[in-house]
């Protein structure tokens, strides 16, 4: 961790020392050591960074697609080498269990092995034209500078989700790396891509408070595009202040994702996954499940079920294999779910299990008889909290599945898989999958939420299509002739 490196902001292809009012205190959550102290960036910084993103991405995108993928490919073979350190580090900044920091490793390198391919992928089309000798030319170019800002909870891989594919198709980057995470979301990939070869400007990386240089970041005159994950307050807050100068955002933003478990479901099956779904890096995950409904006919045993899967799963330690539950990522957190377990179950809920906190690891809790107006149902807990509903049948379920403003993830359980694909069909959300828990992601399919989870999809085609542009260029072959000449 002694990387002096990450100590620094990275802009224009340099380790320079920010010049803000602050400094971040980078801290393990689960010991509360230091990890190191960054001096944070100042608008001047931010400024740097971005002018030097808009000078370096003109020559990057006519860099020629060979040389893009080279620069790509070699990036995941420095990131695959760096396995070991990599997990460690994602443990040790962000209070990752093994278990969660290997699949985000994994997931991270599957994102830039698919980015690598889109340098090759930049179609545009020719298209027929009603007017005589007329040819229609449809060119498809970067956008120019994209500014992402990143989230603490799965840092590589949501990071990462933006800057690949923003670099693979000849876009500049600017990231603002996540102040509980600043390494594994931002410094560490600028290192990555640095050693790779990536010219310098195409990728600069800022650690600043958002209080000094939050709203700078979006209204900056050169980012055409502000990628951003995280809570629905900031996004609508960031999407604001994009609008009001006509600028693009992609917005994967807070999720309140479900599990309809309907009474035809293998009950078994259902609670595992719904553990897993629930609980992986303790509930913080966008796409975790935060409502588990479940048909009347079957509550009761289902409950007894998920009850003695989740008291199964292992709590504390994140290095220890295989912990599934480590720390939550600060006090703060740890307080906020508190207080709203507290006032459901003074609404009502029945807190059957859990909730001995030890720093800052808090053992699952289980509320049954949970209502959706309840604080754990309305709000994104984002924390291991696990809130399981009663439905009297299949259209109930799927009515209290829409009573909620987010539309990110979710999952039907069910013994016959026509019936569940047709009720997920009916689910106001981007992501649904039948017979599995919430938590999918994979770079080639597209990624993102309805309602107040976000706007625009990741992955594949759809973050082509988001990080690119079109212009329309038609040729006239032939004199055109116009009947008011006479």
């Amino acid at each position: 961790m002694g990387n002096e490196k990450y100590t620094k902001q990275f802009i224009a292809g340099e380790w320079v020392t920010g010049s803000g009012n602050d400094t971040i205190a980078n801290k393990d959550p689960f010991t509360g050591e230091v990890i190191n102290e960054i001096p944070t960036a100042s608008k001047q910084d931010l400024d740097r960074a971005y002018q030097a993103a808009k000078e370096a991405q003109k020559e990057w995108a006519r860099t020629l697609p060979a040389q893009k993928q080279e620069v790509l490919e070699k990036a995941a073979a420095i990131f695959a080498e760096r396995k070991d350190e990599i997990v460690e580090l994602l443990v040790k900044e962000g209070g990752s269990t093994l278990i969660k920091a290997d699949i985000e490793w994994g997931a991270t390198l599957q994102t830039m092995k698919v980015a690598a391919t889109f340098p090759l992928r930049m179609e545009g089309k020719i298209l027929p034209s009603n007017i005589p000798g007329k040819e229609n030319r449809v060119y498809r170019s970067p956008k120019g500078v994209i500014g992402v800002i990143a989230p603490f909870n799965f840092p590589l891989v949501l990071s990462m989700r933006s800057v690949a594919p923003a670099i693979a198709t000849g876009n500049a980057v600017v990231l603002k790396a996540a102040s509980e995470t600043p390494i594994t979301s931002g410094l560490l990939i600028a290192e990555i891509f640095e050693e790779a070869g990536l010219p310098k400007g195409v990728f600069n990386v800022i650690a600043g408070k958002a209080s000094e240089i939050g709203d700078d970041f979006v209204v900056h005159p050169v980012p055409k595009l502000i990628s951003f994950t995280g809570s629905t307050e900031a996004g609508r807050h960031i999407a604001q202040l994009a609008g009001g100068m006509l600028k693009e955002t992609a917005l994967e933003l807070g999720g309140n994702n479900v599990m309809i478990v309907l009474d035809d479901a293998d009950i078994e099956k259902a609670a595992e996954k719904a553990a897993v779904g629930k609980f992986l890096h303790s509930g913080q995950i966008c796409m975790a499940l935060n409502r588990i409904i479940v048909d009347a006919g079957i509550y009761d045993r289902f409950v007894q079920v998920f009850k003695q899967k989740v008291s199964q799963l292992q709590v504390g330690n994140p290095t220890q294999f295989p912990t599934l539950i480590g720390p939550v990522i600060n006090s703060e957190s740890i307080k906020r779910i508190q207080k709203e377990v507290e006032e459901s179950v003074n609404l009502g809920a029945n807190q059957i299990m859990g909730g001995e906190v030890n720093g800052n690891v808090m053992s699952p809790v289980i509320l049954t008889d949970v209502k959706n107006d309840m604080p754990v149902a309305k709000n994104e807990v984002f924390g291991p909290v696990a809130s399981i509903l009663k439905a009297g049948n299949e259209e109930e379920a799927i009515k209290m599945a829409n009573d909620s403003p987010y539309g990110l993830s979710g999952s039907v359980y069910t013994g016959n898989l026509h019936r569940g694909v047709e009720v997920a069909k009916q689910i106001e959300t981007g992501m649904i999958h039948v017979n599995d828990q919430p938590v999918n992601e994979e770079a080639h399919v597209s990624f993102g939420g309805e309602k107040d989870s976000g706007l625009g999809r990741f992955g594949g085609e759809w973050v082509i299509d988001k990080f690119t542009t079109v212009k329309w260029i038609s040729i006239q072959n032939e004199e055109r002739v116009y009947p008011f000449w006479g």
